[in-house]
């Protein structure tokens, strides 16, 4: 969805992407972030916004194997500029109450930002298992 003109090169955009999870089946995440055009972005040296939104939603049955799925893991990792910046989406399993947690945040190598976002995915049964 491009948001601003740009004469020369691309011009600045807001992406959506989706992603599955690597070791959860039947949960999908929708990452929503800009995308710099421009002469710099096209070239791969814009500094991109640290900026995103994630959502996840159940897409299927939930299947998992709890000895594969760690506690606390980044599951999705993007550069967003040519030297030091990523975007990326940790997935905490709250097993006591059967609900994943997504956020999304960036790194710097010296100063990551504290804009985040963040999502949950309850599996287990509501209502007492019935």
């Amino acid at each position: 969805m491009r948001t601003e003109f740009k004469l020369l090169g691309p011009n600045n955009t807001i992406e959506v992407e989706r992603f599955d999870d690597p070791d959860v089946q039947g949960i999908s995440c929708y990452l929503s972030y800009s995308q710099i055009g421009g002469i710099s972005g096209a070239v791969g040296l814009a500094e991109e916004a640290s900026e995103a939104s994630v959502a996840c939603r159940q897409t299927g049955e939930v299947v998992f194997d709890p000895a594969e799925v760690e506690e606390q893991e980044v599951i999705f990792s993007q550069r967003r500029s040519a030297l030091f910046k990523n975007m990326r989406v940790v997935r905490m399993h709250d097993a006591e109450t059967q609900t994943f947690v997504y956020l999304t945040y960036s790194t710097k190598l010296v100063d990551g930002s504290p804009k985040n976002a963040i999502t949950a995915v309850h599996y287990g049964e509501l209502g007492g298992g019935q």
